[in-house]
């Protein structure tokens, strides 16, 4: 009885696993199209007028 209660645990585990790295896949693919491209973001530029009024 303990083997058929072993493999019933093990098929649920890698059911899990498997639930686990759909999600991980998921989210990855979700990540990537949501993504700035690096040549589209703007860079911040100090602003530095308030000196000039010194």
């Amino acid at each position: 009885m303990g083997n058929r209660r072993d493999r019933g645990d093990n098929r649920g585990e890698q059911a899990e696993a498997a639930e686990r790295e759909a999600a991980r896949q998921r989210i990855i693919a979700q990540a990537e199209a949501e993504r700035t491209p690096v040549a589209d973001t703007t860079r911040a530029v100090p602003d530095r007028r308030w000196r000039r009024d010194r």
